[in-house]
């Protein structure tokens, strides 16, 4: 019932056209034709997981036919995909997302080894949205179990979002392997095409993932010919069942929770479907003293950290977070962030795909996503630890440069609050300063990777009178706008009349002073005038 490969289960949104619906091969057909520009069933934060799952199927359909570029048309794309599971399931169970009989595999939910096993699935999940990772039970931001009019492909993103990405969520429901940790995460960096088309970065990731096979092979004990759809595999939860690294395929797709869907007519649900979940007594794969460490293509590695897979933080993707990501030499980058070699050889630009949902101690603490557009040189530099090491110490003398100016400007906007006086500044003072300084980083953070760029492009001469414009040029430097700050800051923060023009001038002087002085930016200006 609902089978993937030859019923249109999936809604998309072509450019410019009337929604569509599709089999899994259609959509493949679609979106390598670019023919998708959205999904209308897929959330935020499962934009990675639906990616990841049709880079991971589609690479693991290819190289088991030894092609090595995806096939244009759904028809190929049928027989790619049913021959990874026909040999023992003729009748595409695999694929169906609702399977009767337990000891048969449904697509993301594995069977169970006896019909017994049917009362292990006592929790009822009524909706799709109550099935995802997202941690809505006490109804803050996202309210739980609202998608009462969910069609199949709620169900289907739901089903992948939860069984590739979910972490420990409490006594029997393990998480994923390919992440450091219960509370980790699985984030994702990766190069694209210019533009934001998915059927372009699809493609582009099943071509470059296929190229670097062989060193995920090299890297890790698994395997070529392993398990690859571990949803196929019988689990009934018991730590003897738990998988080791070594018996799995280095594109696996894997599960982490025991799930099972349903028909349900009398359901409120536009699908007719209802879940039910089982627990386990161990992980699906062995993966505590992995911690993470599973060659996940599109994930940074610590070298200095024992080889531990990035978890990104509640901050996201900030101008110094990433910048510490793609040029510290602490860390990897994944496969899907180097370009391939035909990409090395076209001079165009790319850009830089960051996504990660952050869970949190029983909370989710945000999605995160950020795209860079990345320049030729840059582009390049991906592949040459020199270049990734010039390209960090311009960034990392930015920074350093931003931070200066935040301590002037949050020392001056203290003096401000202490009527003039530097040295009556205050705790108090200093919290209700870090508000513009927020600000400032955040105006840095929209047009940092643009600046750094060009400053890494240009030749050595001209770098210096870049770096002053970038700092200073009467519009729209950092400088710039941080004066701009302090004159707001100093319009509406608190001081009492009588002393509110000498604050002013006097946080505007200190500004000023410590801007041009040794311990600011004095290449900012044309005459430093050499105060501390």
């Amino acid at each position: 019932m609902l089978n993937l490969l030859t019923e249109p289960l999936i809604r998309f949104d072509p450019p410019g056209q009337p929604r569509a619906e599709a089999s899994l091969p259609e959509v493949y057909e679609a979106l390598l034709a670019d023919r998708v520009e959205a999904f209308p069933a897929l959330r935020p934060h499962q934009r990675h997981a639906w990616h990841a799952f049709l880079v991971q199927l589609g690479a693991m359909a290819l190289h088991q036919a030894g092609l090595h570029e995806p096939p244009p048309a759904a028809d190929e794309w049928r027989e790619l995909l049913r021959a990874l599971t026909s040999d023992d399931w003729p009748g595409d169970e695999p694929w169906h997302l609702v399977v009767d009989d337990i000891t048969q595999p449904a697509f993301m939910q594995p069977p169970a080894r006896a019909q017994e096993r049917q009362a292990d699935y006592k929790s009822a999940v009524n909706t799709p949205d109550e099935l995802d990772m997202l941690v809505t039970s006490k109804n803050h931001d996202l309210k739980a179990a609202v998608a009462a009019q969910a069609g199949a492909d709620d169900w289907l993103i739901a089903l992948i979002t939860l069984q590739t990405m979910e972490g420990y969520g409490g006594a029997g429901n393990h998480g994923i392997s390919r992440i450091n940790g219960g509370l980790g995460n699985r984030p994702a960096f990766s190069l694209a095409p210019a533009g934001q088309s998915p059927g372009a970065h699809i493609r582009r990731d099943i071509i470059a993932l296929l190229e670097y096979r062989p060193q995920l092979l090299a890297d890790s004990p698994m395997i070529d010919g392993g398990a690859g759809l571990l949803w196929t595999l019988p689990w009934d939860g018991a730590p003897a069942e738990s998988l080791l690294l070594d018996r799995l395929d280095p594109f696996y797709i894997e599960i982490c929770r025991r799930i099972r869907l349903r028909s349900a007519p009398d359901s409120a649900s536009g699908a007719g479907l209802r879940g039910l979940r089982a627990t386990s007594k161990a992980a699906r794969i062995e993966g505590k003293a992995l911690k993470g460490r599973t060659g996940d293509p599109w994930t940074p590695v610590n070298q200095g950290r024992d080889g531990l897979p990035l978890t990104l933080s509640a901050g996201g993707f900030t101008y110094k977070r990433v910048t510490e990501y793609l040029t510290s030499s602490d860390w990897n980058h994944p496969p899907l962030l180097k370009p391939t070699p035909a990409e090395s050889r076209s001079d165009g630009g790319m850009q830089l795909v960051a996504r990660a949902m952050v869970r949190g101690q029983g909370k989710t603490e945000g999605y995160h996503e950020r795209i860079i557009p990345l320049r030729h040189k840059v582009k390049m530099a991906m592949l040459r630890r020199s270049e990734t090491q010039e390209l960090g110490d311009i960034a990392q003398s930015r920074i350093v440069e931003v931070g200066a100016v935040q301590r002037i400007l949050s020392h001056a906007i203290q003096t401000f609050m202490a009527r003039g006086d530097s040295e009556q500044a205050s705790p108090e003072h200093r919290a209700l300063a870090r508000p513009w300084l927020n600000r400032l980083d955040e105006i840095v953070d929209a047009r940092f990777f643009d600046g750094l760029q060009t400053e890494f492009e240009a030749a050595e001469s001209d770098r210096p009178a870049i770096r002053k414009a970038w700092l200073h040029n009467n519009n729209d430097g950092v400088i710039d706008h941080a004066r701009l700050l302090l004159r707001e800051a100093t319009e509406s923060l608190p001081c009492p009349a009588i002393y509110r023009y000498k604050a002013q001038v006097n946080a505007e002087g200190l500004f000023e002073g410590r801007l041009r002085g040794n311990a600011g930016v004095p290449n900012a200006f044309d005459e430093p005038n050499g105060e501390g």
